[in-house]
């Protein structure tokens, strides 16, 4: 069964209401929760791309990556982890795990499945919830990873 049903959520992936990059966040993760997820990666053989200042590297450990940030410019990892759906990770802070998604490539319940199926790896892996809020930072989630029920919900008032 679905995590959720596009019907319900259709709304949330308007580039033009909603913004195009929702910001997506891992919160309370630290350097363990980032190492996790760089294993997650590999372990799920999901087609990646490291970039430090914008050349691609060698994918290093979490806390490596986290001791590369300078003021300009945060180390970047590329994740596809289905066809047509790109996770881009900046390793900002080593509290949260940050990283953004182009609404404009969910469209219809094949790619919302596969949404929620990223979404719900690393929720598990990190055993933390997973959230997703409108762009630009200060709103509340409309999406979560919940770990206590095990899958992905709107958390905006709308079942």
């Amino acid at each position: 069964m679905a995590d959720l049903l596009w019907e319900g959520v259709e709304d949330l992936f308007d580039g033009e209401t909603a913004g195009p990059l929702p910001d997506l966040r891992v919160p309370g993760a630290t350097a363990d929760g980032w190492q996790a997820l760089l294993e997650l990666v590999v372990e799920r053989g999901w087609r990646h791309r490291y970039a430090e200042d914008g050349s691609a590297a060698p994918l290093p450990s979490a806390r490596t990556a986290l001791a590369r940030r300078t003021a300009a410019r945060w180390p970047e990892l590329r994740v596809w982890p289905a066809e047509g759906l790109l996770a881009v990770f900046r390793f900002e802070s080593e509290e949260d795990v940050d990283f953004d998604i182009d609404v404009r490539e969910i469209r219809g319940q094949e790619s919302l499945d596969a949404l929620c199926g990223f979404l719900g790896a690393i929720g598990r892996r990190l055993r933390r919830p997973v959230l997703m809020a409108p762009e630009g930072g200060g709103a509340a989630p409309v999406l979560r990873f919940d770990p206590a029920a095990d899958r992905v919900v709107r958390t905006d008032g709308r079942s």
